[in-house]
């Protein structure tokens, strides 16, 4: 249960690392898992998770991963698949 109960907070600074425009909401969405199965031990030292997930980022959910995407190589993506 601690865990989850800084699962939300963790999510905010995963994504510190990436500039892109997504909400900390879909943020939460899109890592609370994978930081809860990868980096438990790290909870709830923010700089701490953020670090353990950079170096496990292949281990990431692709969902997940893109949150670490620039924006600009998100949208140069998004464009390629049009």
């Amino acid at each position: 249960m601690r865990a989850l109960k800084f699962a939300l907070p963790l999510a905010a600074l995963i994504m510190a690392g990436g500039s892109h425009a997504a909400t900390r909401e879909e943020q939460s969405a899109a890592c609370r898992g994978d930081a809860i199965r990868l980096c438990t031990f790290a909870i709830p030292n923010e700089a701490k998770i953020t670090e353990c997930m950079k170096k496990k980022i292949d281990q990431l959910s692709p969902r997940c991963r893109t949150m670490f995407k620039p924006a600009n190589a998100k949208q140069s993506h998004a464009k390629k698949k049009k």
